[in-house]
This record gives C-alpha cells, sequence and structure tokens, in this order.
C-alpha cells in the first residue's frame, strides 16, 4: 500500500539465554542446556550408577537372602537417591553433568535445593513415559529452555557452566563521547561490553552493535567501533 511505512525488524538473537533480573536489577543470562549433552550426561551418570550396583551385587551376593533384600534396597537408593545427593550437595551437578560441563539451578540462578532436586529428579517417571524419556524430549523441544516437566514442576534449569573470562581492555584505540547522557546502568553496560567484547566473535559483536544503532547511529563494524570508543571516553582514555 502506497505511503505505507516498514517497520523496522528487531534482530535476531545468534544464541538463546534465559534472562533473569536479581532484586538488586542485576541481568543474569542463563545459557540453557539442550536435550543433546544433558541425554550424554545421563549416559554418563547411568554407567557410574550400573558400575556401582554391580559391585553392590557382588558383594552382597555372599549374604544369601539377607543380601539379595540389601540389594534392593541398594539399587533403589543408587538409582533414584544418586541424582538427588549430587545435585543437592554438589553445587547442582552430577559426575554426568560436570563431565559436561552443565549444572543444575533454580529458575532465578539460585543454587538449587534439596526439594526442587526431589521434585525433578521423581518426576523422571513421566518424562520416561511411554519409553525413552519420550515426554521429557519432547517438552524440552518445545520449551524454549529445554526444559523437562521435571524442570517445569521443580522450577530448575540445567544450564552449560563455563569458566568466566577475566575483563580485558578494549582493543580498539579510538575515543568517542556518547552523543547524549547516559543513565549509570547504560554507562556500565558500555564499560562492561568495552571490556569483554573482545572475548565475543565478530558476528555477537555486530548483533549487539545492531541493538544500540540509535545510540551509535550505526550499525555492523562501524557500530562496534563507535561502543569501543564509548567505553574508551568513559574510562578516561582520552
Amino acid at each position: 500500500m502506497a505511503g505505507a511505512r516498514t517497520l523496522p525488524r528487531e534482530p535476531a538473537l545468534l544464541d538463546t539465554y534465559r534472562e533473569v533480573v536479581t532484586p538488586e536489577g542485576v541481568a543474569l543470562h542463563l545459557p540453557a542446556a539442550g536435550p543433546v549433552p544433558r541425554a550424554v550426561a545421563w549416559v554418563i551418570d547411568l554407567v557410574i550408577r550400573i558400575a556401582i550396583v554391580s559391585l553392590l551385587a557382588i558383594v552382597l551376593s555372599t549374604l544369601g537372602n539377607a543380601g539379595s533384600g540389601l540389594y534392593l534396597v541398594a539399587l533403589f537408593v543408587v538409582f533414584w537417591g544418586y541424582p538427588i545427593l549430587f545435585e543437592a550437595l554438589w553445587d547442582g551437578q552430577t559426575p554426568g553433568k560436570k563431565a559436561m560441563s552443565l549444572r543444575v539451578v533454580a529458575a532465578d540462578g539460585a543454587p538449587v535445593g534439596w526439594v526442587a532436586s526431589i521434585t525433578r529428579n521423581l518426576l523422571r517417571t513421566v518424562d520416561m513415559l511411554p519409553f525413552g524419556y519420550a515426554t521429557g524430549l519432547v517438552a524440552s523441544l518445545a520449551d524454549r529452555h529445554g526444559r523437562r516437566l521435571g524442570d517445569m514442576v521443580a522450577g530448575t534449569l540445567v544450564l552449560h557452566q563455563s569458566a568466566q573470562p577475566e575483563p580485558r581492555a578494549t582493543p580498539v584505540d579510538a575515543v568517542v563521547a556518547p552523543p547524549l547522557p547516559l543513565q549509570p546502568a547504560e554507562q556500565v553496560a558500555l564499560v562492561a561490553f568495552g571490556e569483554r567484547a573482545a572475548l565475543l566473535t565478530p558476528a555477537r559483536q555486530a548483533e549487539l552493535a545492531q541493538i544500540l544503532e540509535p545510540l551509535t547511529g550505526s550499525g555492523g563494524a562501524g557500530g562496534v567501533v563507535r561502543l569501543f570508543g564509548m567505553a574508551n571516553w568513559l574510562l578516561g582514555r582520552r
């Protein structure tokens, strides 16, 4: 239609995070884990549990009927208590999750507690239906944060855990004064970009610069350079 305006499209994000804003106003970006690394972690834990119960079977077989009863109790404790104990006592990680750099946290990013861990693990019986974790797989694929039903009910999230990189100096020597006064939170965000953007891929830098185009007046690589320049200006590198 003549004279109709085309609204600007929002840039598509290159990655997905669960954003949680703390009571202090700090935005946390939690990188949610998908079903593939979680499945690998589960297989690792399954192998460990099978090894444990196999050793217990050998030891308890020497006790006759009493050993058989103890073995059934141990079987239940190992297969159901193993993930609960590790998650609650080992910072949300089982050996399998630690090997895959995964961790269970509460939905707000806080450490997972006993009640949440018990809930999410007992509800595996539902996620396993009708076979092979089919229900849990469908739920995780449908949920933008990759949560199975147990995580949704328990209010938990499985996320990728990576080492936090040390802040670096901006890789650009340009100094650009912001075109308008900035709020303290906006200044902190620009300085954080200047210190850490060098650790991001060029595509990710350009994505962030595109979001801030109203401030920089430029997108793409030019916007990235202007953001670095504003960070240098805020840090007093004039």
